[in-house]
C-alpha cells in the first residue's frame, strides 16, 4: 500500500494487541484485528510494552507480524538476528544510579496480610472444590468438559475476590443450569469451538468494567446451558453456597475486616489521618463496590478520603481523579484509590503513594505486574514501594514446601508463593508470565499440586529469553548521550535565563503584558526558585494558557523555564523548547531578525561596547541564512553563516588568528557593565566563534534559528532597535 498516508504509527502496551497463542493457532482478537488494518498505512511503527512475550511463540510471531511483515510471519519462529534489528530492550536494573549516586527505582518489598479464616468461610471454599470434582467427573464429552472447566474456573477467582462477586456469578450459572428450556436446547447445543470462541470473547480485557462483567455472566449462561441436569449431591452442595454467599455478601467478611483495620493503622492511627495513601487493587466491579459500601460504614469515603477509578469511568471524571490522587497531601483529601484492573495500565499514581494492595491476587502475573507498575516506577519518590497480599494466619514465607492447594488455605498460599516467584523473576516476565499463569490455573483446577513450570513450559521461556537476550552497552550508550545533550545545550545556549529573554522580548514586540514573576518555595522549604505568570492573552496567543490550570485545585500555575525547578512538582509548568509559548516567541523573533530593511521592529545592525581584553580595535560582525525550500514550500535544509574581521589602522583584517580570544578571557567583571544596550552578542560568545568567518550549521531550522534569535534577544536595547524598557532587561542577562 504505497504511498503511505501516515508517518508513524506508535501502539502503547502492545502486548494487548497480541492474539491469543494458547492453541496451535494464534487467534486474532478484535485489537489484532484493528492494528492489522490500521498499520499497512504507515510508513513507520512503534510498538511499547514492557511484557512482549507472553511464553507462546505463536503469539509472539503474530505481534511480530504486525510491526514488520516483511522480516517476520506467524507460525514462523523469528530470526534472532532480524528481531535484534528491530526490538530494543531496556531492564530497570541496567539503568545506572542518578547523578546522586540513588538508584532511579525503588526497593519493592512483598508484604503479606495475614487472615484467620473462619470456619464458615472455609466450609464454603470445600463446597465450591466438592461442586467442582462433581461435575468434572459427570462430564459426557469434550464440550461439556470445556463448559465446566470455564464456569467453575471463573467461581474459584469471584469466591476468592469477594462473597458478592461469587453470589452474582453463582446465581447466574444457578438460574441457567436449573432452566428447564435450557435443558431442551441442550438437543442442539454448541460445539467446543463455539464455546471456545465464546469463553475468549469473555476473558478478553475490556476498557468498560460493566460490559466486562456483562460478557462475563452472558459466557456463564451460555456454557452452563450445555451442562447435564443436576444430580441429588450436586443440588445439596450448590443450594448450600446459595445460601452462604447470600449471607456473606451482606456483610464484611474475615479478609474485608483484615483490611479494614490495616487501613485504619495505616491511614488514620488514633483516629488522626496522616499523609499516607494507598491504592485497593479489585479485579472485579462488583467487589469493588461491595467494598466501598464496606468502607463508607467505616468512615473512610467522608470528606473526600476515598476516590474509585474503574473502567467506563468518564474521561474527565478519570482524571480528575487521578489529579486528586497525583496531587500534594495538603492540597488533596484523598487517601485511598479503590480501583479494578482498568487502571492498571496507561496511569501514573506514584506521586505521592508507594503502598498497593491486591485484594485478590490475580492468577495472571503479567496482569499483577501491570498493578504494581502505577506505583513501581520511575518518579517514584519513596526509597521502597510496598505491595500488599493477603494469605491464611500462619503463612510461612521461609519454607520452600509449603500447603499443597486444595483447601481454601493451601490455594492461598500457593497463589502468594506464585506472587513472590513472580517478583523474583519480574525482569523476565516477558517471557514466563502467562506459562505461570497457566500453571495457576491448573492448580487451582486441582491438576497440580507444585508451582514448578512443567518441561514444555521451561523449554518455552528458555527460548524466549533466549529471543529477548541481547548484547546492551546502556552505560556507555547513556554516557554518550548525555554528552551529546550537553553539547547541543551549550552549542545552542539553551539556558532558562535566554530563554525567558526570548519570551520577554518577543511579548514585548507583540505589545503583550510582561511576564509577572512571583517567588516560589521549593516542595522541601529549602531552596528558592522564580516563575512567571502569564499575563492575559487573546487571539493566536490564547491557547499558550492551556495547561496551567492545576488539574485539581485549578489554581492557575506559574511557568518556569528551568528543568530542574520543575522536576517532581505540579505546583508550575515547564515551558521546554517545544512549549506553545516558546514557539510563538522564536516564530515572531525570527520573522523579525529576517525581516525586509525597514520593515521590522528590531534594528538589522546593532552596536555594543566591550573591554579591551576582548578586542583593542572595532570589530564587525555579520549574519547571513541559507535556505533551501522544495517545491512545494517545504524547508529542506538551512544553515546560520557568521563571519567578521577587526579595522586596523585603517584595513580590515579577518579575525581567524584570535578566534578564540573571548574564549580565553570570558565575559569580565560584570556582565551588565560590559556590554552597551544594542549589542550583537556576547563577548565570548557568537563573536569569537565569528573570527575566521567560520559557518556554524543549525542542527534544525528552529534550532538554529532559536540560537540567533536568543542572541538577537539578549542584544536588544535603545541603541539596537527597541527604545522600550522590556528590551533594556533583556540585555542585561548573562548568556
Amino acid at each position: 500500500m504505497f504511498p503511505r498516508r501516515f508517518d508513524l504509527l506508535i501502539v502503547d502496551e502492545a502486548h494487548n494487541v497480541a492474539p491469543s497463542g494458547r492453541g496451535q493457532y494464534a487467534v486474532d482478537s478484535q485489537r489484532t484485528q484493528a492494528i492489522r488494518t490500521l498499520a499497512p498505512h504507515f510508513e513507520h511503527k512503534l510498538f511499547l510494552s514492557a511484557t512482549p512475550h507472553n511464553g507462546y511463540t505463536e503469539s509472539f510471531s503474530a505481534l511480530l507480524e504486525l510491526l514488520d511483515d516483511q522480516r517476520f510471519h506467524r507460525g514462523v519462529p523469528p530470526d534472532k538476528a532480524q528481531l535484534g534489528a528491530v526490538m530494543v530492550r531496556r531492564l530497570k536494573s541496567e539503568l545506572p544510579p542518578d547523578d546522586l549516586g540513588n538508584p532511579r527505582f525503588p526497593r519493592r518489598e512483598l508484604e503479606a496480610l495475614e487472615v484467620a479464616y473462619t470456619d464458615d468461610e472455609k466450609r464454603a471454599h470445600a463446597d465450591l472444590q466438592t461442586y467442582t470434582a462433581l461435575r468434572q467427573a459427570g462430564a459426557r464429552d469434550p464440550a461439556e468438559a470445556y463448559a465446566t472447566e470455564f464456569v467453575l474456573k471463573l467461581l474459584k477467582k469471584r469466591l476468592f475476590s469477594s462473597p458478592e462477586a461469587f453470589r452474582i456469578t453463582l446465581e447466574k450459572h444457578a438460574r441457567t443450569v436449573r432452566d428447564g428450556e435450557a435443558r431442551a436446547r441442550t438437543v442442539s447445543k454448541p460445539t467446543i469451538g463455539v464455546l471456545r470462541r465464546e469463553v475468549e470473547g469473555a476473558e478478553e480485557e475490556s476498557a468498560d468494567d460493566a460490559l466486562f462483567e456483562e460478557r462475563n455472566l452472558e459466557a456463564v449462561a451460555a456454557t452452563s446451558t450445555v451442562f447435564r441436569p443436576l444430580a441429588a449431591e450436586e443440588s445439596v452442595v450448590l443450594d448450600r453456597m446459595l445460601a452462604w454467599a447470600a449471607r456473606a455478601a451482606g456483610r464484611a467478611d474475615t479478609k474485608a475486616r483484615q483490611l479494614i483495620d490495616w487501613l485504619h493503622a495505616t491511614l488514620r492511627p488514633g483516629g488522626t489521618w496522616n499523609d499516607a495513601r494507598v491504592i485497593l487493587f479489585t479485579e472485579y466491579r462488583a467487589t469493588q463496590n461491595w467494598l466501598q459500601g464496606l468502607l463508607a460504614a467505616e468512615g473512610f469515603t467522608q470528606h473526600g478520603r476515598l476516590r474509585t477509578l474503574y473502567g467506563g469511568l468518564p474521561p474527565d471524571e478519570r482524571e480528575a481523579v487521578k489529579a486528586a490522587f497525583q496531587a500534594h497531601p495538603d492540597v488533596s483529601a484523598v487517601r485511598i484509590l479503590l480501583a479494578t484492573d482498568a487502571a492498571s495500565e496507561g496511569i501514573d499514581l506514584q506521586n505521592h503513594c508507594s503502598r498497593l494492595v491486591h485484594y485478590e491476587i490475580p492468577w495472571n502475573p503479567n496482569r499483577m505486574e501491570q498493578r504494581n507498575g502505577r506505583v513501581d516506577r520511575h518518579g517514584q519518590r519513596a526509597g521502597r514501594v510496598r505491595i500488599y497480599h493477603f494469605v491464611a494466619r500462619g503463612f510461612d514465607r521461609t519454607s520452600l514446601v509449603g500447603k499443597a492447594p486444595g483447601d481454601l488455605e493451601g490455594d492461598l498460599e500457593f497463589l502468594m508463593r506464585a506472587a513472590i516467584k513472580v517478583d523474583q523473576i519480574r525482569e523476565d516476565l516477558g517471557n514466563v508470565g502467562d506459562v505461570i499463569a497457566d500453571r495457576v490455573e491448573q492448580a487451582m483446577l486441582g491438576r497440580v499440586k507444585t508451582l514448578g513450570t512443567p518441561e514444555r513450559g521451561n523449554r518455552r521461556a528458555d527460548e524466549a529469553k533466549a529471543l529477548l537476550r541481547f548484547e546492551r552497552q546502556l552505560k556507555e550508550q547513556l554516557e554518550r548521550l548525555r554528552k551529546r545533550l550537553a553539547e547541543t545545550r551549550s552549542e545552542l545556549r539553551l539556558t532558562p535565563e535566554n530563554l525567558e529573554a526570548v519570551v520577554s522580548v518577543a511579548l514585548d514586540l507583540a505589545g503583550l503584558p510582561p511576564l509577572r514573576p512571583p517567588e516560589l518555595v521549593r516542595e522541601d522549604g529549602r531552596a528558592a526558585a522564580r516563575a512567571w505568570y502569564l499575563p492575559p492573552l487573546a487571539g493566536t496567543w490564547a491557547p499558550c494558557a492551556d495547561g496551567l490550570m492545576h488539574p485539581h485545585t485549578h489554581a492557575i500555575r506559574p511557568l518556569t523555564f528551568d528543568h530542574a525547578v520543575a522536576v517532581g512538582r505540579d505546583d508550575v509548568v515547564l515551558a521546554h523548547l517545544n512549549h506553545r509559548l516558546v514557539q510563538l516567541c522564536l516564530g515572531l523573533l525570527r520573522a523579525e531578525v529576517w525581516a525586509p530593511e525597514g520593515s521590522g521592529k528590531l534594528r538589522r545592525v546593532s552596536a555594543r561596547v566591550v573591554p579591551d581584553s576582548v578586542t583593542e580595535h572595532p570589530a564587525l560582525l555579520a549574519y547571513a541564512r541559507l535556505v533551501v525550500l522544495g517545491g512545494d514550500g517545504s524547508r529542506l535544509h538551512e544553515e546560520v553563516l557568521t563571519a567578521g574581521g577587526e579595522v586596523r589602522a585603517g584595513r580590515f583584517a579577518r579575525l581567524e588568528r584570535r578566534r578564540d580570544a573571548g574564549r580565553r578571557h570570558g565575559p569580565p567583571g560584570d556582565g551588565r557593565q560590559a556590554r552597551a544596550r544594542g549589542g550583537a552578542d556576547e563577548p565570548g560568545g557568537a563573536l569569537a566563534e565569528a573570527r575566521g568567518g567560520r559557518r556554524r550549521r543549525a542542527r534544525s531550522p528552529d534550532e538554529g534559528a532559536g540560537e540567533v534569535l536568543g542572541r538577537a534577544a539578549r542584544a536588544c536595547g535603545p541603541g539596537g532597535g527597541r527604545p522600550h524598557g522590556r528590551a533594556d532587561r533583556a540585555a542585561s542577562h548573562d548568556p
